[in-house]
C-alpha cells in the first residue's frame, strides 16, 4: 500500500533542526538544551564542567588531573556532581538498602563508627555507578544537541567504539566554546 503523505516535505521546519542552524550564544545553548534534553539543567552543568576540564583546547579526557592522580573524565564529572545528591531524599533510601544488604551478607561491623564508614563507602560507590550512567546520558544529549563530539581513546587504537580499556574523550564544538566564552 502506498502512503502519499510519507513523501511530502514538511511545510514547517523541525524546531531542533531550525535551532541548530541559528548562531549560538548562551541563551541559545539553553534554548537548544531545553528542546533536546530531558534534564536540560543537568546537561548544562555537565557541559559547563566539560568546558572547564578542556579549557585550553576544548577537549576533555580521557583523564583529568586531580592533584597528583589522573581520574577518568566520567568519574571526574560524576564526582563533581555528587554534591547534588546530598540533599536528595532517595539517598536515605539508598542508605537503608545498603545497611540491609551489608547485614544480610554478614559483613556489617559491630562498631557503630566502622559500620557507618562502611555504609558511606558503599553509598559513594553506588552513587558513582548511577552518576556515571547519568553523565553518559547527559553527554549523549549534548552530542544530539550538537554541542559535544565524543570518541574513545585507549589501549589499542583511537576510534568511535568503546570497550577494551578505552576511556571517553569529549570535545566541545567550536560554536559551543565560543558561546560559553
Amino acid at each position: 500500500m502506498f502512503q502519499p503523505d510519507l513523501f511530502v516535505a514538511d511545510a514547517k521546519p523541525h524546531p531542533v533542526r531550525a535551532q541548530l542552524a541559528c548562531p549560538l550564544d548562551l541563551p541559545g545553548i539553553l534554548d537548544r538544551l531545553s528542546l533536546v534534553c530531558k534534564r536540560p539543567r543537568y546537561s548544562y552543568m555537565v557541559l559547563n564542567l566539560i568546558a572547564q576540564a578542556g579549557a585550553r583546547t576544548g577537549e576533555a579526557g580521557p583523564y583529568v588531573r586531580v592533584g597528583e592522580a589522573l581520574v577518568p573524565i566520567r568519574d571526574w564529572l560524576c564526582d563533581a556532581l555528587v554534591p547534588l545528591a546530598r540533599r536528595d531524599p532517595r539517598r536515605h533510601g539508598i542508605a537503608d538498602r545498603v545497611r540491609q544488604d551489608l547485614t544480610i551478607r554478614g559483613i556489617m561491623p559491630a562498631e557503630p563508627e566502622a559500620a557507618e564508614k562502611l555504609v558511606e563507602e558503599e553509598i559513594a560507590k553506588r552513587i558513582r555507578h548511577s552518576g556515571r550512567t547519568n553523565v553518559s546520558r547527559a553527554v549523549s544529549e549534548l552530542v544530539r544537541a550538537g554541542l559535544i563530539r565524543r570518541h574513545y581513546q585507549g589501549y589499542r587504537v583511537d576510534h568511535q567504539n568503546r570497550g577494551a580499556q578505552r576511556q571517553a574523550v569529549y570535545t566541545m564544538t567550536e560554536e559551543a566554546r565560543l558561546a560559553l566564552g
